[in-house]
């Protein structure tokens, strides 16, 4: 949850809040002031976000490490269409010792999050352009002696959708879509009924869409993005994309006049980037 607040809101003022707006702001969710520093402290131990005193005050930022996953994961959740195809498949293999096993059992969840899929053991593809990905990986681990990355076409004997049924679990995936649709198109429409009568607070219009962002972003662990050309042409996706662009944008304006509310009590809202309209996402592009 403290993710998605930093990804859907913090990340356009500055990436950076005092300790007790956060307690504040997820306090609506029933979190107490306890369980947001135990939280806080894990994030900054593993590296995702640092702090900063002011006075008596301190202050929680995102790490570089932090700005450039919240980059990745906000420009996957928005990104409502699928990309047309180059053609090209990305494939990188590798042969990591046994000694290494954490760093290949940590691999392996990095590549899944990206958008690969397991083709075979050792051996993982994506038709999307992961290269810079990859390279920050590889880095990352320092796995250069163990790995070979390849950006090829395929020959056949069978079409390219053939290696998609093969790599990634396209039902499964269909199914959590339908869920989501099935779920939140019947709170969209009650919602939309009590925003139109003034009968949602903006405090409520900022849990909701919270919670709206953090069920939809369990996708980025699930659904590799692939481009139009391989997917069925009934897509969930699509729908639930659709949907979500929908929702999000009913519940924006207030959502973000609650968050601006708590805030610019004890933040500086010169932090606040200059261009973020929250009625029109700048990642949201359609």
């Amino acid at each position: 949850m403290i993710f998605t607040i930093y990804g859907d809101y913090i990340r356009h003022y500055g990436n950076k809040i005092w300790i007790g707006s956060l307690i504040r702001l997820l306090k609506e969710f029933g979190h107490n002031e306890q369980s947001v520093r135990v939280a806080v402290s894990r994030m900054m131990k593993q590296g995702w976000i640092d702090s900063e005193k002011k006075g008596n005050k301190s202050y929680y930022f995102l790490t570089h490490r932090g700005e450039t996953r919240m980059e990745e994961a906000a420009v996957r959740i928005f990104k409502l269409n699928p990309n047309d195809w180059d053609g090209k498949w990305r494939m990188l293999m590798y042969t990591i010792p046994e000694e290494k096993r954490q760093i290949r059992d940590e691999l392996r969840k990095e590549l899944l999050w990206s958008g690969f899929g397991s083709f075979s053991n050792g051996c993982w593809i994506s038709p999307n352009d992961l290269e810079k990905e990859v390279n920050l990986l590889i880095e990352k681990y320092e796995i250069q002696s163990y790995v070979d990355f390849f950006v090829s076409s395929y020959k056949g004997p069978q079409e390219d959708k053939s290696l998609v049924e093969k790599s990634w679990p396209l039902q499964e995936i269909e199914g959590k879509y339908q869920e989501f649709i099935t779920t939140y198109s019947k709170q969209y429409i009650v919602h939309q009924s009590m925003i139109g009568k003034g009968q949602l607070t903006d405090a409520e219009c900022f849990v909701e869409r919270t919670k709206l962002v953090h069920e939809y972003r369990k996708f980025l662990f699930t659904d590799p993005g692939l481009p139009r050309e391989l997917l069925p042409e009934i897509w969930n996706g699509n729908h639930a994309a659709l949907l979500f662009e929908q929702y999000y944008k009913l519940l924006a304006q207030s959502a973000s006049q609650f968050f601006e509310d708590v805030f610019q009590e004890d933040n500086d809202m010169q932090w606040k980037d200059k261009s973020y309209d929250a009625d029109d996402h700048p990642l949201m592009i359609d």
